[in-house]
C-alpha cells in the first residue's frame, strides 16, 4: 500500500466512514482540467457547488480560478485567495453599515472591530495554482496529482469514526480542529493549508458558519483532511476498529435514548 493512488483512498475513506456521498479531492492546476465544470456554473456559493459535486453523480470535477471569478460570492474568492476581502466585509459579517448593501448585516461577530481582527488572523491566502479543482476522488487513477487535501461529507457518526482512525496513529491529540470561517474554509481553505495562519497538518471539521444551514443537510458534518494524514488514515483502516472491530464502530443494536421529564 506505498503507493497508494488517490482513488483508492478515497474508497478506503468511504469503507471506513460508510459514506453515501463521494469523497473528495483538491488539489491545484496551471490549466482548466478537462471536462470540469466551472463552480460558477454550478452554485453562486462555492461551498454550496462543492456539496453538490460530493453527492450529484453527473459532475465528477469543478474548478475555479483566473478568469471564471464573475458569478462566485465575493466572499468565496477572497478565501480562495483569488482577490482581497470586501473593506466593508467587517460590517456585513457583524452589525451592519448604511453605506454597505443597504445595512445588510448577518450578526455573526458582534462588532465590525472584532471582524476586522479575525479576518486578519487569518493571514494571507494563497491559491493553490492559477485553478483550484475539486475532484472526486473516484475519478482519479492517476499518481501524480499534487492532492493537497480530502473532503468527507457524513453524519455525525461517519465522522466521528473517521476522526478516531485518524488518531489510530496519532502525533498528538489535538490534530482536529474546528476554527472560525465560512463553510468554503472549512472545506478547502484550512485543510488544504492556503491561510498563512491558518491551522497546518490538522484535519478540520466544519461548517461552522450558519448561513449555509439552508442548503447542507441537518445531520451532516464536513471533514476537511490534508494529504498526509489522508494517506495514513487508508493504510491504517485494516488494522483498525473499524475492521476489527464493526460492532463498535457502527452498532447493529443501540440504546435507547431516555427522556427526561
Amino acid at each position: 500500500m506505498e503507493n497508494l493512488i488517490i482513488r483508492e483512498i478515497g474508497l478506503k475513506l468511504t469503507q471506513a466512514g460508510r459514506l453515501k456521498a463521494s469523497p473528495l479531492c483538491i488539489y491545484g492546476s496551471e490549466i482548466i482540467p478537462e471536462s470540469a465544470v466551472p463552480i460558477k456554473e454550478i452554485n453562486r456559493c462555492i461551498a454550496n457547488a462543492i456539496f453538490d459535486l460530493s453527492v450529484n453523480k453527473n459532475i465528477n470535477s469543478v474548478y475555479i480560478g483566473n478568469g471564471v471569478l464573475d458569478g462566485c460570492c465575493p466572499g468565496g474568492q477572497a478565501w480562495f485567495g483569488y482577490k482581497p476581502f470586501l473593506p466593508m466585509l467587517k460590517y456585513f459579517l457583524s452589525t451592519g453599515s448604511e453605506d454597505f448593501r443597504g445595512g445588510a448585516a448577518e450578526y455573526l461577530i458582534a462588532n465590525p472591530d472584532l471582524s476586522e481582527k479575525q479576518l486578519n488572523s487569518v493571514g494571507r491566502i494563497t491559491p493553490l495554482s492559477n485553478y483550484i479543482v475539486i475532484r472526486k476522488c473516484e475519478s482519479v487513477d492517476e499518481l501524480d496529482f499534487d492532492v493537497k487535501s480530502f473532503l468527507c461529507f457524513g453524519n455525525s457518526e461517519q465522522i466521528r469514526n473517521l476522526c478516531s482512525l485518524a488518531h489510530f496513529r496519532p502525533k498528538d491529540s489535538f490534530t482536529i480542529q474546528l476554527p472560525w470561517g465560512p463553510s468554503c474554509s472549512s472545506f478547502v481553505t484550512y485543510p488544504a493549508g492556503m491561510a498563512a495562519n491558518g491551522p497546518k497538518g490538522s484535519i478540520i471539521i466544519g461548517p461552522t458558519d450558519p448561513t449555509g444551514n439552508y442548503w447542507f443537510p441537518l445531520n451532516y458534518l464536513s471533514m476537511g483532511i490534508p494529504y498526509e494524514i489522508a494517506i495514513r488514515m487508508a493504510k491504517d483502516l485494516d488494522e483498525s476498529f473499524i475492521i476489527k472491530r464493526p460492532e463498535i464502530a457502527y452498532p447493529e443494536k443501540r440504546k435507547s435514548l431516555i427522556k427526561r421529564e
